[in-house]
């Protein structure tokens, strides 16, 4: 067959249906068929919805077969109706396009629903073009082209399980892909954790951006100088009209491309202010001060909402750090998850089960951050571990106390009280490493009765709710072995004033 541009072949299709073909489609077409030239084999295309990007990609892949009858493309979406939806779509221009002519098969068994195989030269075990949900078995198969068109819904990714879940089945396209084979990703954002992102996720331990080193076209409803893209089906009213019905959050992941949580959050950690001082803390002339960059921290407060922290399983054991400066600022300096060793754990007469574990860890981050006392929740396995605790606090050589305390309010209702006003004002910083931790994951997932990851929540809360620890400096410990630190609280000296009063 004679060779046409895409586009051209567009514009043929779209004048045979009575369509007119807009300039966003135009641009689309030849970015996808610059690409293809180019021999770039890992695009992201991305546009806005109803923006008719997967009909651009149906009506590519009937071009790519037209002019290479040979090729094997393999469709993944969501589910198999969505997969299935593009195959139609490619089924009827192979029927109708003039320049697709003679590619149809005659046998009808060829020519089914979820795929088809079109007169090829070729004798190929896999059909011309397979729709495939995500969730389905494709051990076996074998492409030249790889289509990811909407694979990220919010049944997909709006839980941590189902991401990771996701970004295992879409790493099977690499053993489906032949050598020097095309994947194509067709999608919008639903989440902050998007498989689109730009930028790596470090509070879930991501390095790199999962489509890192693909080609990308990222085509928002809204151009940069805030003007429509396709303003003949998206005038302003309109544009107007869907941020009304959508929300804010909904508006900006579907129509401008940004990866945000579609669902409204309670927590925004975007309104924390992050930093990266260490903690200083110095003695001089009897007085102890503790400094975080040039402000002198005056109070702290520690919570610990224990459970037994085994690896990838259940609850987390989270300990948190908060500290308060002169000003009435709030300085999250740490959140910590603890975990115990199973194998450790496997020999409990070495005196490493795991409770004492746990207790070892949490007293060393009493000892690295200065803190003079530790609120334990003795909700549950809590009640159990205070006199451990403390063995463990005094073999590490530490003075700090322990504070035992039964939460009796929702969860829900001490998270919000605890985050809402601080938040709002904007008084609540955090370390860096903080921003690395899975507090992060929390803060952006949670909602009110949702049924999600909150230890770290929880701790937080504790401390952001807990009165600071005023405790008087105490006489140092019999034990030579047990070296109490300064108390580098500022006001906490006595002071004995003489007066002329007289008192009976």
């Amino acid at each position: 067959m004679k060779p046409i541009d895409f586009d051209d072949f567009l514009v043929l299709w779209n004048e045979r249906q009575g369509l007119e073909t807009p300039d966003l489609h135009v641009r689309m077409a030849r970015w996808l068929a610059e690409c293809w030239r180019k021999g770039d084999s890992a695009l992201l295309l991305m546009a806005f919805r109803n923006s008719g990007k997967s009909t651009i990609v149906g009506l590519f892949s009937a071009w790519l077969l037209r002019d290479n009858p040979d090729l094997r493309i393999l469709v993944l979406a969501a589910d198999l109706a969505l997969a299935r939806k593009m195959v139609r779509n490619v089924k009827r221009v192979i029927e109708r396009h003039p320049l697709t002519a003679g590619l149809r098969p005659e046998r009808a068994d060829q020519w089914a629903s979820d795929q088809f195989t079109i007169n090829r030269g070729l004798e190929l075990r896999d059909p011309s073009m397979l729709a495939k949900g995500i969730g389905a078995n494709i051990t076996g198969s074998r492409a030249d082209v790889v289509i990811c068109d909407d694979v990220e819904v919010p049944n997909t990714s709006d839980t941590p399980p189902k991401r990771q879940d996701l970004r295992e089945r879409l790493d099977e396209i690499n053993y489906v892909l032949v050598p020097g084979g095309t994947q194509l990703y067709v999608g919008t954002p639903h989440t902050y954790y998007s498989i689109y992102a730009d930028s790596p996720r470090t509070d879930t331990g991501e390095e790199q951006p999962y489509l890192s080193g693909f080609k990308r076209l990222q085509l928002a409803l809204l151009d940069r100088a805030g003007k429509s893209r396709w303003p003949g089906r998206f005038p302003d009213d309109a544009i107007d009209a869907i941020k009304r019905r959508s929300g804010p959050n909904k508006f900006k992941s579907q129509m401008l491309l940004e990866p945000v949580n579609i669902a409204e959050g309670r927590l925004d950690p975007d309104r924390i202010r992050p930093y990266n001082d260490d903690l200083a803390y110095t003695e001089a002339n009897g007085e102890a001060t503790l400094m975080l960059g040039a402000k002198r921290l005056v109070s702290a407060s520690c919570w610990w909402d224990p459970a037994f922290g085994a690896p990838e399983k259940g609850d987390a054991s989270v300990i948190a750090a908060l500290f308060t400066d002169s000003e009435g600022s709030y300085w999250l300096h740490s959140v910590r998850y603890l975990e115990h060793d199973p194998a450790l754990a496997a020999h409990p007469d070495e005196g490493t089960d795991e409770a004492t574990q746990l207790c070892r860890q949490a007293a060393a981050f009493l000892r690295d951050h200065y803190l003079p006392a530790v609120t334990l929740e003795t909700n549950g396995l809590g009640r159990f571990l205070p006199g451990l605790l403390r063995r463990a606090i005094t073999a590490a050589g530490l003075s700090s106390a322990v504070i035992e305390k039964a939460s009796h309010r929702s969860k829900d209702l001490r998270i919000v009280d605890a985050f809402d006003a601080v938040l709002a004002a904007g008084h609540l910083h955090a370390h860096r490493d903080v921003f690395a931790s899975p507090f992060i994951t929390e803060m952006r997932e949670w909602r009110p009765g949702a049924r999600a990851r909150d230890d770290g929540l929880d701790a937080v809360s504790g401390c952001l709710l807990s009165e600071p620890v005023r405790l008087p400096r105490l006489a140092p410990p019999a034990a030579k072995d047990i070296k109490a630190c300064a108390n580098w609280r500022p006001g906490r000296q006595g002071f004995q004033a003489t007066t002329d009063f007289n008192i009976q």
